[in-house]
């Protein structure tokens, strides 16, 4: 799909991967791009940097994004592409309270059941879109220091196939994105972790490879492309894979 004339939506894009998608977009010729966020201030430089929207929304609440739809509607017209875009980095394991793990679990994922909820069926109605949702190559491969993140992103990919399976010959496409290291915020904290082995991305780079798959309306949108040939060793020798994971554990507890 090209972005041009497209009327655009995106979650967590006050800042990071969000607000390097809406500039990407606007220079590609989006008719429309809405932003939301829970950061009002960024949220507004950035609606104004594309001429476009600012709903403050918190994506973990249904209604929220019923709000967002709507607003974006009411100023533009029906929605082209959805990019659900919203994440935290919450780590912990078992013994994390459960209020951290409902955290994770509703903005990683119920944030993109609430958006298909929002918007499949007029996209449906209104002959096609595009869903994008941001996941992570934590979700096809594992994050090593944290179950929360790992097991919500996997989560997310397995919806995000879900609703591949369901509507992509009903004119509803849908890609999800799995980048490794990307320099945000969220990563500020963790930029020498497993997961920047190859190297940290800037916001840009990667969404010059949103735009460039979905151009080619491929399902996996893999800026570090190197997560292919991990995804084919994960699943050509389980065991093995498992154990180099522990080796990369132990290595990163030494540090």
């Amino acid at each position: 799909m090209k972005i041009a004339g497209k009327n655009i939506v995106i979650t967590g894009g006050a800042s990071g991967i969000g607000k390097a998608l809406a500039l990407r977009f606007h220079q590609e010729g989006a008719k429309s791009i809405t932003v939301a966020d829970l950061q009002e201030g960024p949220l507004n430089e950035v609606a104004k940097s594309v001429g476009g929207l600012a709903v403050p929304c918190n994506v973990a609440k249904e209604s929220d994004i019923q709000n967002l739809v709507a607003k974006a509607e009411a100023a533009y017209g029906p929605i082209d592409i959805f990019v659900s875009n919203a994440g935290i980095a919450r780590y912990g394991f078992e013994e994390t309270p459960d209020d951290i793990w409902q955290q994770n679990w509703d903005i990683h994922v119920m944030a993109h059941v609430y958006a298909a909820r929002a918007v499949v069926d007029k996209m449906l109605a209104n002959g096609g879109g595009y869903l994008v949702n941001t996941a992570s190559a934590a979700g096809l491969l594992t994050q090593i220091n944290s179950s929360t993140y790992s097991t919500t992103k996997h989560a997310a990919i397995a919806f995000a196939e879900t609703l591949h399976i369901r509507y992509s010959d009903k004119g509803i496409r849908v890609s999800v994105l799995c980048p490794q290291s990307v320099r945000t915020a969220m990563t500020a904290n963790n930029i020498d972790g497993v997961a920047s082995v190859d190297g940290v991305m800037e916001p840009e780079q990667l969404a010059d490879c949103v735009v460039e798959t979905m151009d080619k309306e491929e399902f996996l949108i893999l800026p570090h492309p190197q997560v292919l040939e991990y995804m084919r060793r994960k699943t050509s020798d389980y065991d093995r894979w498992l154990k180099g994971m522990r080796k990369l554990r132990d290595i990163y507890d030494k540090q």
